[in-house]
């Protein structure tokens, strides 16, 4: 019998489980699909602290450091690369949004400068088009693979026993005596002193015959895949409103995303099929990514995708262990920017697991922190 039982085989399940691991315990993760198969896998992969809300910012701050060394850590590459991230205005009233924000970010002691024209911005990074107007630029921001940190994260994971099922999905929570005990499956029972649910849209179902309530509404973000290019751009680059955010990968394909909306579907039941984004969702993206980026005009389009996020009224995860449900800890809601502080994530998780403290404020994650009213508050993709 596994000590902990992690639910959820994306950045933050794995981390975790890497941790819990690390610190000896024995560690039983499963996944309904395949490893990294949802947000993990579709991420731009930005590893910013640049346009967080305050309250993640601390978190955002301490993974940036851990980044820098997770592949030594980890025993394998994650294309970890701090090129800085731009936050770009197309307009006036952009300016001065992201004018606003750089000032606030700046007196929580960010590395964070506001670029007031064209030049200024093409300085950093030539490739920009003319439909920029301003921007901010925090060279302490960076970008990883998505695929190569799953398959790192992975390999440590199996090397320091974890054992990781994919598609072995999560039917029910098993509880005695008012305490998580374990997980039912297809197979069976599977116990465990602890569980850690970290499955994103699906956490909510999970949780909620406990009497526990996580509101989330899936969003469905459309991702574009070119052919690659020769290296062009080294940022990663997102707009005032969150609707586009883009970068070039190791190997010369751009990726750009973009929010499209509500997700009508059941969030348990997707396809590549189903989620695969309209010949319009693709040609809005390209519209607005273009003039952003103009040598994306030229490129060859090789991939077009669809993903799901999990987005929180605040846009804030959950962190936490309820105090009414001993046995179970909750680390989802990420909001479409949970994979840059995924090492931090994974190291917070294990700490609620095992009843320690962190070096963290913890009430902005609190799941009780949404009653009893929540307003929804947007998205911001680019990491």
């Amino acid at each position: 019998m596994p000590d902990v039982i992690v639910i959820g085989g994306g950045i933050t399940g794995l981390a975790t489980a890497c941790a819990l691991a690390d610190a000896g315990l024995g560690v039983s993760l499963m996944e309904a699909r395949q490893l990294g198969a949802m947000a993990s896998s579709w991420t731009l992969g930005g590893v910013r602290q640049s346009g967080r809300d305050p309250a993640e910012l601390p978190l955002a701050r301490a993974a940036v450091a851990q980044w820098a060394e997770w592949h030594h850590v980890l025993g394998a590459e994650t294309g970890y690369r701090r090129r800085g991230n731009l936050r770009l205005a197309r307009n006036a009233a952009e300016a001065e949004a992201i004018r606003a924000m750089v000032a606030a970010q700046r007196a929580l002691g960010l590395n964070l400068d506001f670029l007031a024209d064209i030049k200024a911005i093409r300085a950093i990074a030539p490739a920009i088009g003319d439909g920029v107007v301003a921007a901010s630029f925090c060279p302490d921001d960076g970008h990883a693979d998505p695929d190569m940190t799953i398959s790192a994260l992975a390999g440590h994971a199996r090397r320091k026993g974890v054992i990781l099922q994919e598609r072995m999905p999560a039917l029910r929570l098993l509880v005695q005596g008012g305490r998580v005990i374990g997980v039912e499956t297809p197979v069976g029972h599977l116990h465990a002193d602890r569980v850690i649910v970290a499955c994103g849209l699906q956490s909510a179902a999970l949780i909620q015959p406990l009497g526990l309530a996580l509101p989330m509404v899936a969003k469905r973000v459309c991702v574009l895949q070119t052919t690659p290019q020769p290296p062009a751009f080294e940022q990663v680059f997102g707009v005032a409103n969150a609707d586009c955010a883009g970068r070039q990968e190791i190997d010369g394909r751009f990726r750009v995303t973009t929010g499209i909306g509500d997700w009508p579907g059941d969030p348990a039941r997707w396809t590549e099929a189903t989620l695969r984004p309209s010949f319009a969702d693709t040609a809005a993206l390209i519209a607005r990514t273009v003039p952003i980026l103009p040598l994306l005009a030229a490129s060859g389009l090789e991939r077009v995708w669809g993903g799901l996020i999990d987005l929180t009224p605040d846009a804030l995860p959950v962190l936490d262990a309820p105090a009414g449900c001993p046995g179970l800890v909750i680390g989802a809601g990420f909001s479409g920017h949970g994979f840059g502080i995924g090492p931090v994530s994974g190291q917070i998780l294990r700490a609620l697991a095992l009843g320690e403290t962190t070096p963290f404020d913890l009430a902005p994650f609190r799941l009780d922190r949404f009653f009893p009213e929540a307003v929804q508050m947007p998205l911001t993709l680019h990491g």
